[in-house]
């Protein structure tokens, strides 16, 4: 087929074209893990769904996970029979309908519904919308633009996630009264709809690099992968949700986790089936997604751990000289000391059940005053001033921006002298960034007892920016790096191996965050992922030359 010509030294329109799409689509996801734990944990009176912390916890966790691993199975349909065009709308319109299902603030059904549709969405979207990327830089004269390409890609990504949860807390405190969380999901609904839209009109810029790789010899057939993967899987599933007792705190952590055994297995099977350079591929690349759990797990704490951090310890009373700017966009939401129902918890903060497992409430004052000192109460019938928790979802976006052209510079630099930093050496030293990432929590954890007395925002705002360093190093070149090492046979099918680690991260992410409220001492939680993170850089270290030599190696081949 005929490619559209492409001038030289420029990106192909085609690459905008993904931008904005997929700048939506993170816009609609970003917004709703952004505000889905605090619409679960929400007070009824006010629009939630009145759960306790680890109920809530579950559900996200399970969530952020499912949404990651589906990838798995849409990129493999994508790769042999739908292609990426049609698996992109398909996965679009299914999370744009789970969006609007959870707007509907209905019943548990409902909302179970909308999450389901969107997980299966994302599983179609998100592999194949990376993949068609890397297709079309796939071209002789464009290879080496592919790390650019995926690094503006990436800015993309980050620009949806900064603006939505502005829209989000402006939506939800400004209709408050009138289903407020509905309508704020539903612009998530709204954005995903724009963004497909967007990538109908750009189409013909795209079709090209829409191209469906038959099954080859020694490929095992779709029909066999959901005997010999998806059943165990759901085999496994189904065991550990029903085994008696909880390994890992919930029925649904058990149940995930067992489900992943034979999606992990089949992946290695692939590696142990590979003969000569493909086979060296294979375990370059997991080699690298092993290490990228540990990167995912620190990352995915923002959606829960950093958001009950976030909610309850930080001071974020809004500086009196902002106020007046921030309020006609409902980034301010409005506490006081007049008696209302809220969670009885005790003095970590741990919500209390009856024995049917239904929170107690009490009369008293809003949780935000639990840990507040008295002498910054406000006075009796004023109210107090606070940034939305969501707002502080935007935070690592915002470093996103601000650090993107320091880091790029940095890299570049490094270029110049001789000393350019390999991507196994990128994936290395950025997954001991993020464990500073969470040292810094630890720190903020020891600075003053959290249960008397609430921290400084800059304390999750920096431990947000040294995170985004490590983002940079590790997140957007692993898209350019499973593009560039899987054989392209399997391209699509190693991009949801690339999410998988996503979803496994997320999901140890959230198993540790269902035991927060067990963790007395809060700087041992965050203690486990930073000690995680280090110690795999310094295994990983020795083994990146080896596993750079096999990487340009891939890069420079068309097989």
């Amino acid at each position: 087929m005929n490619q559209p010509a492409i001038a030289t030294g420029k990106h192909p329109r085609a690459l905008y074209v993904c931008f904005f799409t997929e700048m939506w689509e993170r816009f609609g996801y970003y917004l709703m893990i952004g505000i889905f734990f605090l619409y679960l944990t929400d007070t009824v009176g006010h629009g939630g769904r009145g759960m306790d912390n680890t109920s809530a916890i579950s559900i996200v966790g399970t969530y952020v996970a499912l949404i990651y691993l589906t990838p798995f199975l849409g990129g493999l349909i994508a790769d042999r029979v739908l292609g990426y065009t049609k698996s992109i709308f398909l996965g679009g319109a299914l999370l744009a309908l789970g969006y609007f299902l959870i707007a509907l603030n209905g019943s548990d059904a409902v909302m179970y519904a909308g999450l389901f549709s969107a997980i299966v969405g994302n599983g179609f979207f998100k592999p194949n919308i990376s993949t068609l990327l890397g297709n079309i830089y796939n071209r002789p004269d464009l290879k080496p633009k592919k790390d650019i390409a995926y690094n503006i890609f990436y800015m993309g990504i980050n620009i949806g996630a900064f603006f939505c949860n502005f829209v989000a807390a402006y939506l939800h405190n400004k209709y408050q009264d009138n289903n407020g969380w509905g309508i704020a999901f539903s612009a998530a609904g709204f954005g995903m709809v724009l963004g497909l839209i967007w990538f109908a009109f750009g189409l013909k810029h795209v079709k090209h690099a829409d191209v469906i790789k038959p099954a080859q010899e020694g490929d095992m057939p779709i029909s066999q992968i959901f005997l010999k993967v998806f059943l165990p899987a759901m085999i496994a599933g189904a065991i550990g949700w029903f085994i008696p007792g909880n390994i890992l705190g919930s029925d649904s952590n058990d149940a995930f986790i067992f489900a992943c055994v034979p999606i992990i297995i089949f992946y290695f099977s692939l590696w142990y089936k590979a003969t000569g350079f493909e086979k060296k591929r294979i375990s370059t690349l997991l080699i690298l997604f092993g290490v990228s759990i540990i990167f995912w797990n620190i990352y995915n704490q923002n959606s829960t751990a950093l958001t009950i951090w976030a909610q309850t310890y930080t001071d974020r009373e809004a500086p009196k000289a902002i106020q007046p700017a921030l309020k006609p966009f409902g980034f301010l939401e409005s506490v006081n000391t007049n008696p209302t129902e809220i969670p009885v918890v005790d003095e970590q903060f741990r919500p209390q059940s009856d024995a049917n497992g239904k929170v107690l409430t009490k009369q008293g004052t809003d949780l935000y005053f639990q840990n507040l000192p008295k002498d910054k109460y406000p006075p009796e019938g004023q109210d107090l001033k606070l940034i939305s928790t969501e707002i502080y979802q935007s935070v690592n976006p915002f470093w996103i921006i601000v650090l993107t052209p320091i880091v790029v510079a940095f890299f570049a630099w490094r270029q110049r002298i001789g000393k350019t930093l390999s991507t196994p050496s990128k994936f290395a030293w950025g997954t001991l960034i993020a464990g500073l990432s969470s040292v810094v929590m630890v720190a903020a954890c020891l600075v003053t007892n959290i249960y008397f007395n609430k921290v400084s925002s800059w304390w999750i705002v920096s431990s947000y920016g040294v995170f985004t360093i490590s983002e940079l190093f590790v997140s957007p070149v692993g898209l350019s790096l499973t593009s560039k090492v899987a054989p392209r046979r399997l391209t699509a099918l190693m991009m949801g191996g690339w999410f998988i680690t996503t979803s496994l991260g997320g999901k140890i992410s959230g198993i540790l965050a269902g035991f927060w409220d067990k963790f007395d001492n809060k700087a041992v939680f965050f203690g486990i992922s930073a000690v995680a993170a280090i110690v795999a850089c310094f295994l990983l270290l020795p083994l990146t030359k080896r596993l750079n030599t096999i990487v340009e190696e891939a890069a420079a081949s068309d097989d």
